[in-house]
């Protein structure tokens, strides 16, 4: 949970680049509104509304609606938590931004409109996680589900569908409509996510090169099959990002 501010629009030499970190994310716009593009789908985010943002695996590009001062208040859902707090089809808002009133209702309405008479930030902030909170007590965790999720996250990426098949002694197919229903994409792609994840949050922060091919030869088969996995998360290569990162191209791999 945290909220960016910002003055206006980031200069143009630098990237407004959101890398997918493998979390979904609620979104309320309380000062302008965001412009993004989701691979090649544009989206946009008026202020004083709230957005749900499924499972990414494609760059993202933002930028505040018009060039002046702009909040916004993200809140994160890990894959093991964010099935507990919304009753959806996952695989409907898988790579978009879509506005919770069109997922949930007119609960979505009634908080929208406490957010917008809230006072500051940190009152948006309590509306919000005492909503999140009696969302949360309404529905049961599905062991299954959490127990191929922490293996993933665990492994860092590196199980495979059939170590998962093997563990849990449900087929492939089985778990993947399980995958779908509770996240919106399947057990393989979550891991591709988790696995560049590892590297990225290293590059990010500046680790040694010597770190970074650790990372590269213990993630991926070799050089150019890291490479496409980074062209696929960024857009880019590393050489053409590494001179325009920002805090707004890390700050979702960071505590």
């Amino acid at each position: 949970m945290w909220v960016f501010e910002s003055s206006g629009r980031l200069p143009d030499q630098e990237r407004k680049l959101i890398v997918p970190n493998a979390n979904l994310k609620l979104t309320l716009t309380y000062r302008n509104g965001i412009e993004a593009r989701v691979g090649d789908n544009p989206f946009l985010q008026r202020e004083n509304e709230l957005s749900l943002t499924g499972l990414i695996d494609a760059p993202v590009i933002l930028n505040p609606f018009l060039d002046a001062a702009t909040g916004t208040i993200i809140i994160e859902f890990n894959p093991l938590g964010a099935y507990r707090f919304f009753r959806l089809r996952y695989a409907e808002v898988q790579n978009a931004i879509t506005d919770l009133s069109d997922l949930i209702g007119s609960q979505a309405v009634r908080l929208r409109s406490q957010l917008a008479e809230a006072g500051d930030a940190f009152r948006k902030l309590q509306i919000l996680q005492e909503f999140l909170v009696g969302q949360l007590e309404k529905f049961e965790a599905d062991p299954i589900y959490d127990h191929c999720i922490q293996r993933i996250t665990v492994t860092k990426g590196l199980t495979t569908v059939a170590q998962l098949e093997k563990e849990t002694g449900y087929s492939a197919r089985w778990l993947h409509r399980k995958f779908s229903e509770h996240l919106g994409t399947g057990a393989k792609n979550l891991a591709e996510i988790v696995r560049f994840k590892q590297f990225y949050q290293a590059w990010s922060i500046g680790a040694p090169s010597e770190n970074l091919k650790q990372h590269i030869y213990h993630y991926y088969y070799d050089q150019s099959h890291f490479l496409r996995a980074f062209r696929r998360f960024t857009g880019t290569t590393p050489t053409d990002l590494q001179g325009s990162m920002n805090e707004l191209s890390t700050r979702n791999f960071t505590s």
